[in-house]
């Protein structure tokens, strides 16, 4: 089994190639004006370290670009950068363009959706896809729910709790249940303490002094979990091969590069029959997801 790498940087067919037009969103969401102001260079900008600044982009962002008029979360929840987000949903529909003949509606899982449900709600704009939510916490499905209703998407999402926080796809996975596909962005530290550095050296990299508190862009179980993002990664595999005849590919970011040798020694473990690496990049960062599947290519 040998992975199939590509590279890009921020896909074609992303809405935010060109950057961020302030105008057009500030019409969208007036309430973004208060946070925009020239940057070093003289340009329309925010300050991405102010959260409130960062959650009315994106409320500005989801409804100019994905027709989502209304989008909130609880306070200290991760507000995730919706660019990013949407290159992953935009590869995993290239990757079924050249993978599957299927012409049934797309059914997508996306596991640790969170309170923000962005890949859902931008998968179900930009392709009709019909998306379930999962996470574990309460609070967080609360808030989606609340979001599907006031932007009347209950026909294409739903989400469910996972009640047993060792699991990922059992439990949400029911019997007979079909998925073209699964995304997820695992936690990726191994620790409240390592959570707290990243989340300092964050600040650091936006010029800022960093704050004692930890909550700034996450809960713990959106960035924390035992054993870290390679931890994580070994229990999504171990559990996919379960799940082999139900879903068609199984995806997930992997946020540290140095665990791909893992993940691909795992999918061997589990004899994956196709692996397939996506680079993606936005700016400075780069990220990818790996994307496996247990069924034979389509004819």
């Amino acid at each position: 089994m040998k992975p199939d790498h590509s590279s890009s940087t921020l896909h074609p067919r992303n809405l935010h190639r060109a950057g961020y037009d302030f105008v057009v969103l500030v019409q969208a969401q007036p309430a973004l004006s208060a946070f925009v102001r020239p940057n070093a260079y003289g340009d329309a900008s925010i300050d991405f370290a102010n959260p409130q600044a960062v959650k009315a982009l994106n409320q500005a962002l989801l409804k100019q670009y994905y027709g989502v008029a209304e989008w909130d979360i609880p306070k200290n929840y991760l507000c995730p950068p919706i660019p990013g987000r949407a290159d992953y949903v935009h590869y995993l529909a290239d990757l079924l363009a050249t993978s599957t003949g299927n012409t049934q509606p797309v059914r997508m899982l996306d596991i640790g959706t969170g309170a923000n449900l962005v890949y859902p709600l931008i998968a179900a704009h930009a392709y009709g896809w019909q998306c379930v939510g999962v996470d574990i916490d309460l609070k967080a499905l609360r808030n989606a729910q609340q979001m599907i209703e006031a932007n009347g998407l209950q026909q294409q999402i739903s989400v469910r709790q996972q009640a047993q926080p060792t699991s990922i796809f059992k439990g949400v996975i029911l019997p007979g249940e079909q998925f073209m596909l699964t995304v997820c962005n695992p936690p990726f530290h191994a620790s409240a303490a390592e959570a707290q550095a990243g989340t300092q050296r964050k600040w650091r990299g936006l010029g800022k002094q960093p704050p004692q508190a930890l909550n700034f862009g996450g809960q713990s179980n959106e960035l924390v979990c035992a054993g870290g993002e390679a931890a994580f990664l070994s229990a999504m595999i171990s559990e996919s091969k379960l799940f082999a005849k139900q879903c068609v590919w199984f995806t997930t970011l992997v946020s540290k590069a140095a665990n791909l040798p893992l993940v691909y020694r795992q999918l061997n473990k589990v004899q994956a029959v196709t692996v397939k690496t996506v680079e993606m990049a936005q700016g400075q960062k780069q990220s990818r997801f790996v994307a496996w599947t247990f069924q034979p290519p389509a004819k």
